[in-house]
């Protein structure tokens, strides 16, 4: 079936609702899990960042499936029925990007999201143009990559990434937003990081024995060939971190990746710096206080999200519930085309979007803290 464009959003078009606070409110952590390197897509629930600790996509069919997989493992009578919008913290970085470029690093470059609305709820996918990078033992992809395989201790085997779930209000929507976390620091170390001040990790570094269980297939209709163990242990939010690598003359501004902890509520950052290689001891820093103030910065910018949100979502709602918003460079606006009728999720994941839609449906909220 040949696109047909059924919207065109310009910034000017989004005019934040004043009623609306622009922030970020009741967070939650609702599950976690680890990619597994295997032959058949894997995951590991809760799985575990790697441990911050100084030196002494993989299932392309449905890249959000592993996001409800943990979810309904964790929590598996989960109200979905109350939640309006099930995202990346990616799509909402390029939205963001959208309403206000200067926010972007790089600038604003030319974006798909997939968007599909189930009952009450919508889920935002985006679209990959490469879904897997097969990478060799020996295969150097950065002093980045490097420096985070010196400076953090993988908790479980086999991983290759550790993404978070969480839910939280924000413009008068409940939102659950998956990312990918670099690490997390020893919450038993008694060393608490306050403030920008920088810190001596030396004393966060703990070992766990995690045990993992059997690999067992998802859902019950044979469809989905991803597998899951348990494995791992839930890390405290307060203790998860963002790792930043650049060489030492191109200093990193704690401001160019405010907008990427915000979405993600992440309180930690290290930024570390190198020359040809050779990495200056790097810190931990809490920047709570700076996510606070950039949010209240960028009130307007944060009012104009809710509302390009509402609109996306009201937009395919009365389209038939799918389709593709898509940044046109050349015309600097977000396009709403119709979308193939590929599935997202597999038909027991749908069968719970359905069924949080039933008003007679038994449920359980997030956990709160």
């Amino acid at each position: 079936m040949t696109p047909v464009k059924i919207a065109s959003i310009s910034r000017v078009d989004l005019k934040g609702f004043e009623e609306t606070t622009p922030s970020i409110t009741d967070v939650k952590h609702l599950s976690s899990y680890n990619w597994i390197d295997s032959e058949t897509p894997t995951i590991a629930i809760p799985g575990c960042p790697p441990l911050w600790s100084p030196p002494k996509a993989r299932h392309p069919e449905s890249p959000l499936e592993p996001l409800f997989r943990a979810l309904y493992t964790t929590h598996p009578s989960f109200d979905i029925g109350a939640v309006d919008l099930v995202t990346d913290r990616n799509n909402i970085r390029k939205l963001l990007s959208f309403i206000n470029p200067s926010l972007s690093k790089n600038g604003l470059e030319p974006f798909t999201i997939e968007v599909e609305v189930t009952g009450k709820t919508a889920v935002f996918c985006r679209a990959e143009t490469e879904t897997v990078r097969f990478l060799g033992p020996r295969d150097f992809v950065g002093f980045g990559h490097e420096f985070e395989k010196a400076y953090t201790r993988d908790q479980v085997n086999g991983s290759t990434g550790h993404h978070r779930i969480i839910s939280y209000f924000f413009g008068g929507l409940r939102l659950i937003v998956r990312y990918e976390t670099d690490g997390y620091i020893d919450p038993l170390s008694g060393s608490p990081v306050v403030g920008m001040d920088q810190v001596d990790l030396s004393s966060m570094i703990q070992s766990l024995s995690l045990r993992p269980s059997k690999c067992v297939p998802c859902g019950t209709s044979g469809q989905s060939k991803l597998l899951l163990r348990h494995e791992g242990r839930t890390v405290a939010a307060d203790s998860i971190l963002e790792i930043k690598t650049r060489v030492a003359h191109k200093p990193i501004s704690v401001q160019e990746v405010l907008p990427q902890l915000w979405v993600s509520q992440t309180p930690n950052i290290v930024r570390a710096y190198h020359k040809n290689g050779v990495f200056a001891p790097p810190k931990v820093e809490n920047v709570v206080a700076e996510i606070k103030k950039w949010e209240e910065s960028h009130r307007e910018d944060l009012r104009r999200l809710g509302s390009l949100f509402k609109k996306l979502i009201d937009i395919v709602k009365r389209s038939g519930g799918k389709a593709s918003a898509r940044y046109d460079r050349q015309k600097d606006r977000l396009e709403v085309w119709t979308a193939a009728t590929v599935k997202m999720l597999p038909d027991d994941l749908y069968s719970k979007l359905d069924y949080g839609d039933a008003e007679d449906a038994p449920h359980e909220r997030a956990p709160a803290g």
